[in-house]
């Protein structure tokens, strides 16, 4: 494991959250968007050296940080896409969670404009109300799809978007 790898990936975490509670509290998102943007140009560094950075190189913590930043990498559809490629080989190869993957797929697909498969993918109106499930592919079937991720039942997401 690259112990000093996992330990940057963590700061930027850290980082990545901190700006999205000022952006959120303030409705001010160009913090975020810096960081974001400053995260997404040391991602692509990483994979270019190290390949998808997962749990064997990384550890879980490690693991879940880099997907994070992957998902906040939305400045950067292109790289979003790849990212989501190599977390697809490193799901199949047991060294990410399902759920990462889950995740990014709708990122990419909402970003995409098309409907996400799992029902992670919310919106909001500018002032920050109004929130709700971006358009999801055959929805009758979403709790299975979910499930097969590891995800909870999309009822139960629902209401903890909504702090219920």
């Amino acid at each position: 494991m690259n112990h000093d790898l996992a330990a940057e990936i963590h700061r930027r975490a850290e980082q990545d959250q901190a700006a999205r509670c000022v952006a959120a509290n303030t409705r001010d998102g160009r913090e975020m968007c810096r960081i974001d943007a400053e995260n997404t140009a040391w991602l692509k560094q990483v994979i270019a050296e190290h390949g998808w950075p997962g749990v064997a190189l990384v550890g879980a913590q490690g693991a879940e940080e880099a997907w994070l930043l992957a998902q906040h990498a939305d400045l950067a559809p292109t790289f979003q896409r790849q990212a989501l490629e190599l977390l697809k080989a490193a799901v199949a190869a047991g060294d990410a969670s399902p759920r990462q993957l889950a995740y990014l797929t709708d990122r990419v697909l909402v970003a995409a404009g098309e409907p996400q498969v799992y029902g992670t993918q919310y919106t909001d109106d500018p002032d920050g109300s109004n929130l709700r499930l971006q358009p999801v592919a055959d929805p009758d079937r979403l709790d299975e799809r979910r499930a097969a991720m590891g995800l909870e039942p999309a009822a139960d997401y629902d209401q903890r978007m909504r702090g219920h």
